[in-house]
């Protein structure tokens, strides 16, 4: 079908989409960056000073960890900082809702924000983690945020090894997280995709799981190796704030 809606006929595609989810047996959602953006997320990238001269990625890889902890840690500690005062949107309390309702099971987030779980959704993957709980790459026991935040040490193996639990670039996937929502889309009966481009391996291939109908909300269309059978492009918050129009 591949039928889109964008700006005045996002409230058709709205209508229709909500008549998809109360169709649905099993729907899961999945996250990506654009889901994030309308809580206010700076971009690190783009503030002022020395970080817009530094690859991001390789700031954040197991190398510079395991190489140059000061750069890793003054990197993330600034990271951990800038989302000081964030708090979700009206769409992560929308689909927080939605799951209380029993009409969506599971989200499946690329997203290390933590937004969907404070917004009281409780069945998240967070596929690459969580930038908001700490722990020791040493010995792997939890750690706390104020201790990573002021250069301290473990509290358990002494080792100068605190870190925000995220995948880093160079490191393998959490696997629990990835299967579970793997056997969450494998069995959708609607899979429903927002903010995100799906251009990266492995997310990029999750939706190949289903069997059931595929949703995209965007805020630009989307290219990929399978047919979507509609697609709402726009903001998601606001695009969920008009799907919850016509959810009884």
């Amino acid at each position: 079908m591949n039928t889109i809606f964008k700006g005045d006929s996002i409230n058709k595609g709205a209508r229709i989409l909500a008549n998809m989810i109360k169709d649905s047996g099993i729907t899961v959602i999945l996250t990506g960056a654009g889901m994030d953006t309308e809580s206010n997320i700076p971009d690190f990238r783009g503030r002022d000073g020395w970080w817009k001269n530094i690859d991001p990625r390789q700031v954040a890889s197991i190398y510079t960890f395991d190489r140059d902890y000061p750069l890793f840690h003054e990197f993330y500690s600034m990271r951990i900082k800038i989302l000081e005062g964030v708090e979700p949107h009206e769409g992560h309390y929308i689909l927080a809702d939605l799951e209380k309702k029993g009409l969506i099971d599971s989200i499946a987030t690329q997203n290390v924000s933590g937004l969907h779980s404070r917004a009281g959704s409780n069945n998240v993957y967070e596929l690459h983690g969580n930038i908001r709980t700490i722990r020791c790459n040493q010995c792997n026991n939890e750690g706390k945020l104020e201790d990573f935040l002021a250069g301290k040490d473990c509290s358990f193996c002494n080792n100068k090894a605190l870190r925000p639990n995220v995948v880093l670039f160079g490191e393998a996937l959490p696997m629990d997280a990835w299967s579970r929502a793997e056997e969450d889309i494998k069995k959708s009966q609607l899979l429903i995709i927002i903010g995100t481009s799906l251009e990266v391996y492995p997310v990029s291939y999750l939706p190949i799981l289903t069997k059931g109908k595929i949703v995209l909300i965007n805020n630009e269309d989307v290219n990929a190796n399978y047919e979507f059978d509609i697609k709402l492009i726009g903001k998601a918050g606001e695009i969920l704030k008009e799907l919850d129009k016509y959810i009884a």
